[in-house]
């Protein structure tokens, strides 16, 4: 199949859009290598760490009450501490196992053609001009799967997209912005994330000197319609950047890949079409297995409180080892029912050949992992957020421009600490009881948190699944690079900033509930 063509409609190569993006792709991508990148960073928190533990801060570090106090990494025990837990950080970096886990099953359906035969099958009666919205759909309903989408959706925005004719770039950046830009965001079905950072507010609203705090109870889904509202603004706006934006862009953009590992179009032969209907049969008794077995009184699949949703229920602590089992059950099925498959040594293959394909993740990964340590170990991140958080504020602006400085304050942030419970607890600490104090509920300071965690998840290198992306894309374009994900993702990251902040304005103006059991007032100063 030759390269995909992308729509007619291609901007002005002039356009300040599109010099702007292209100076940030080619300084982005004269940065070294990411695990270089990863590592400098690393040599530079070290040093930063040095210069600053001998300062003495004011800042109160809500996690002990006590000033926030720098970490010299490079003191005899700090730096003896690293070295000795090196292998451990790497092996229990949380996207290494996810990865490699959910690969093994993917690298066995696509070795066998499961997935290409299933997305022909999917493209022959879809409309391309709904191949986006759709997508960028199921990159928010992925978060259901906490970070599943990661390794399952964007790798299979780029299939759909090369397949249907289009760039696969575009299909990356798509389903990038719907699984991580929206992260958020909830279509419908909440995700683990809801009585995560429920649980964080109300430890920070019960911080505030307001007697109604200490019985103030915080509803998992405070901020459930706004997130399920915000879920088709997302939709629309991936849909609009990817299709008049991105793509057009992308149209000088050679797919250079291997030939021999992209996706064709052509019709299913007959023995294609029996290889899929007898996987899909497989796939199908698979999940029946598994509602059976979960939907009964006891099951082992529900956890303590007797849910399957809870975070802690073995189900969701599952989802990983389950999609290797939903991908390699009906891979093996359609290989050996189509012919491609003629052994058990013909699995084994597919394995193998997946995981060659992450060598170069697995090094960035160790270079992250190491980094990311550091940079806790330290608690700079700690105090950039509760600075920030405490020059906000010292400001005592109007409201509606403390939630906007709220979302920004989180969206900075968030470009040096990925973690979002940790950026909560440390901001959250702050806002929740500063804002209960001037009448404002701590839903609504939760929710604006969420729009600014998310917005800017799809440009920083530094979160931790961002050089998987990289990766996928060097996959269709070998000369991909961070300043190429960084130029390809900000038009998403600017215009959800932008849009989404005032989506919540919006329904704080409006007075629409944020979710169940939410308020945009605190009761006690109600009066």
């Amino acid at each position: 199949m030759s390269a995909p063509t992308s729509p007619a409609t291609e901007p002005s190569r002039n356009s300040w859009l599109d010099r702007s993006l292209n100076t940030i792709e080619r300084v982005g991508n004269k940065l070294p290598d990411p695990a270089v990148l990863f590592a400098l960073f690393m040599l530079a928190v070290w040093v930063i760490s040095w210069a600053l533990s001998s300062v003495s801060f004011s800042e109160i570090d809500p996690r002990t009450g006590q000033p926030i106090q720098i970490i010299n990494l490079l003191d005899g025990s700090a730096f003896t501490g690293f070295m000795a837990k090196m292998v451990s950080t790497f092996v229990s970096f949380p996207p290494l196992g996810v990865v490699l886990v959910a690969m093994l099953g993917l690298g066995v359906a696509e070795y066998t053609g499961f997935i290409n035969a299933g997305l022909r099958s999917i493209l022959s009666f879809t409309p391309k001009m709904l191949l986006t919205p759709v997508l960028v759909a199921v990159g928010i309903l992925s978060h259901v799967a906490v970070d599943a989408g990661y390794v399952l959706v964007i790798p299979l925005g780029a299939v759909i997209f090369y397949a249907a004719g289009r760039h696969p770039l575009a299909g990356i950046a798509a389903a990038f912005a719907g699984v991580s830009g929206g992260f958020s965001a909830s279509l419908f079905v909440p995700s683990s994330l809801d009585p995560l950072l429920a649980g964080l507010t109300q430890a920070s609203a019960r911080l505030s000197a307001d007697p109604a705090a200490a019985s103030l109870v915080i509803n998992p889904l405070n901020n459930y319609f706004f997130t399920t509202a915000s879920a088709f603004l997302i939709i629309l706006i991936g849909w609009f950047l990817t299709d008049k934006v991105i793509e057009p862009r992308l149209k000088a953009t050679v797919v250079d890949g291997d030939p021999a590992s992209l996706p064709t179009m052509e019709d299913l032969t007959a023995q294609e079409r029996k290889g899929l209907r007898f996987a899909m049969l497989a796939m199908l008794l698979t999940a029946a297995a598994l509602i059976v077995s979960a939907s009964m009184e006891g099951s082992a699949w529900r956890g303590t409180d007797g849910t399957l949703t809870h975070s802690t229920a073995p189900l969701m602590q599952s989802i990983v080892a389950l999609i290797l089992v939903f991908f390699l059950v009906p891979g093996v099925v359609y290989g050996y029912v189509a012919g491609t498959v003629k052994n058990h040594r013909d699995v084994i293959q597919g394995m193998s050949k997946a995981m060659s394909g992450m060598g170069y993740y697995i090094v960035m990964a160790f270079f992250c992992a190491q980094f990311i340590y550091a940079f806790g170990q330290s608690n700079l991140g700690a105090l950039f957020a509760i600075k920030g958080a405490n020059a906000l504020k010292e400001m005592a602006l109007p409201m509606g421009v403390t939630l906007m400085g709220i979302v920004l304050l989180t969206a900075m942030v968030n470009l040096l600490v990925g973690s979002a419970s940790a950026k909560w607890a440390l901001i959250g600490a702050v806002m929740v009881p500063m804002l209960m104090q001037l009448g404002v509920s701590p839903d609504l300071t939760q929710a604006a948190y969420r729009v600014g965690d998310s917005s800017t998840n799809i440009i920083t290198p530094l979160m931790p699944y961002f050089p998987l992306i990289v990766v996928f894309c060097q996959k269709y374009v070998k000369s991909t690079g961070i300043g190429t994900l960084i130029a390809l993702m900000l038009p998403f990251s600017v215009t959800l900033l932008v849009l989404w902040t005032a989506f919540l304005l919006g329904f704080w103006a409006l007075d629409l509930p944020l979710g169940i059991g939410s308020s945009y007032s605190f009761p006690a100063n109600n009066g």
